[in-house]
């Protein structure tokens, strides 16, 4: 389709049960392709969004990883599932966890937690806001590769706005360990970069606001009229 870029890298990452989700010239490559599409974008707003089965739990690594919380806080019901289903994603998690206990490093914790799409995005970000661009974060996978950039560069917080907390359990604990505050709070979890466009009406209209609206002097309204 027009517009669309095939970027991808191998058919699907590899199972974190039993090894990393990627190699480090995987990772390397898939952040370099982000940065490249930023880089070939024109404007000064890069809205996020991604599509997959089974990134929450990915998400959902990486938090508990680098904010230290129990895998449990950090875990939702993602696509769906029902209680037990929840329980045994929280034990499969815990699992994998122990098996990478080691892991620390954000960017090495990306290449065993994440997916490809993930370390796209987190080329995207870099590179946004090395250009000084507006990064409207959507939901909890992207918060959750927001949260990489800012352990990797802490001042990436500068450039992005919040869209929406998400209804996936864990976002408003990853939103408050960023200490961002979303514009929308409506329960949304469809992710797919859904919240970000939502947002997107609210910033234009608060840049026209503060670009055209006019003050009481240039309107000639004197404060003595003012109710």
């Amino acid at each position: 389709r027009p517009g669309l870029l095939d970027y991808k890298i191998a058919y699907g990452t590899g199972d974190t049960v039993e090894g990393p989700a990627m190699d480090a010239l995987d990772c390397e490559r898939a952040i370099a392709q982000g940065r490249a599409i930023v880089k070939g974008l024109p404007g000064n707003v890069l809205l996020l969004g991604e599509m997959g089965i089974g990134n929450t739990s990915a998400a959902s690594l990486l938090m508990a990883r680098l904010t230290g919380l129990p895998i449990a806080d950090c875990t939702g019901a993602g696509t769906g599932l029902d209680d037990a289903g929840l329980q045994r994603k929280v034990a499969v998690l815990a699992q994998v966890l122990e098996r990478h206990a080691a892991v620390h490093d954000p960017l090495h914790a990306l290449e065993v937690f994440g997916g490809f799409e993930m370390a796209t995005m987190l080329g995207a970000v870099l590179q946004a806001a090395e250009e000084r661009r507006v990064v409207v974060v959507d939901g909890f996978i992207t918060t959750a590769v927001v949260m990489v950039a800012h352990a990797l560069q802490p001042l990436v917080l500068q450039r992005c706005v919040f869209a929406h907390r998400s209804g996936e359990h864990g976002h408003s604990l990853m939103l408050h360990h960023l200490g961002a505050k979303p514009l929308l709070d409506v329960g949304m979890r469809l992710g797919e970069g859904s919240g970000a466009a939502l947002a997107w009406p609210l910033l234009q209209s608060a840049c026209l606001v503060l670009a055209e609206m006019a003050s009481f002097a240039s309107a000639g309204v004197s404060e003595s009229t003012v109710a």
